[in-house]
């Protein structure tokens, strides 16, 4: 039997896996199509994951601390948000289930027996490589991204950002060879090159299946995927809260929208 991972896109950077033996959550922000409140709830035997790439307030919503109640729950949270968090009393709560993690660490024995190991990122934060128990390996990039304005900044400017993003791509690069699932920034705010982190990423990684994320609603030049998108790759644009793909190792279709 095939293993099945659903991929619902709740807003922004924000999707949920809805995985043979957990729920995984990405960088909540939005979720206007309560998707993970009706996923998990369809779900009463599977732990939720919530990974959260760094404080941005469009990565990081703290209404998360209060989804899934009395559910079997684990929170995976760049460092980054300590400060942040500071002045909440609920998020400071000994009782929530918090694992604090850094670029180079590795999170082991995570319910659904997943492996979360997390890499740099070239603004703030972290990115997320998620190992499943079938194998299946899922990378979200946070905000990792080739941040460069071609029309605007200086060629110093320019290499110096090339720089960043090649070193912690090259990081990635050696600790696999191909990525099944990809979660990656392709942002219009960027100007001609908007797919030029993406294209450097799917031409030095072999990646299966890949989603546009952080296009800020403006999601038509994220998913002109002729223009930056490599044949061996099948690419996805979920644009609409809810909207869902099933994924298995060997099809794709889409879900209707509930």
């Amino acid at each position: 039997m095939e293993t099945t991972n659903n991929i619902t896109y709740l807003n922004h950077s924000g999707f949920l896996i809805d995985s043979p033996t957990a729920i995984l959550v990405f960088d909540y922000y939005q979720d206007p199509s309560h998707s993970v409140e009706r996923i998990v709830n369809e779900n009463p035997e599977k732990p939720i994951i919530f990974l959260v790439s760094h404080h941005h307030y469009d990565h990081f919503n703290k209404a998360i601390f209060n989804l899934a109640p009395g559910r079997e729950r684990v929170y995976i949270m760049s460092s980054d948000i300590r400060s942040s968090l500071k002045t909440d009393k609920t998020a400071e709560n000994s009782t929530l289930p918090i694992r604090w993690i850094m670029a180079g660490d590795t999170i082991n024995e995570l319910p659904g027996d997943v492996t979360v190991k997390a890499f740099g990122s070239t603004d703030v934060g972290v990115s997320y490589m998620v190992t499943l128990p079938s194998g299946t390996k899922i990378f979200h990039a946070g905000d990792f991204n080739y941040w460069h304005w071609q029309d605007e900044n200086s060629f110093a400017q320019v290499r110096r950002a090339y720089n960043k993003f090649v070193a912690i791509m090259m990081d990635v690069m050696s600790d696999v060879s191909n990525i099944d699932i990809a979660f990656f920034p392709v942002d219009p705010r960027l100007g001609t090159d908007f797919a030029a982190g993406a294209r450097l990423f799917l031409e030095n990684i072999d990646v299966k299946y890949f989603f546009p994320m952080h296009f800020w609603g403006d999601y038509k030049d994220a998913c002109d995927f002729p223009t930056y998108i490599p044949d061996n790759t099948d690419s996805f644009c979920l644009h609409v809260p809810g909207e869902t793909v099933e994924l298995t190792a060997t099809h794709a279709r889409f879900l209707q929208l509930v």
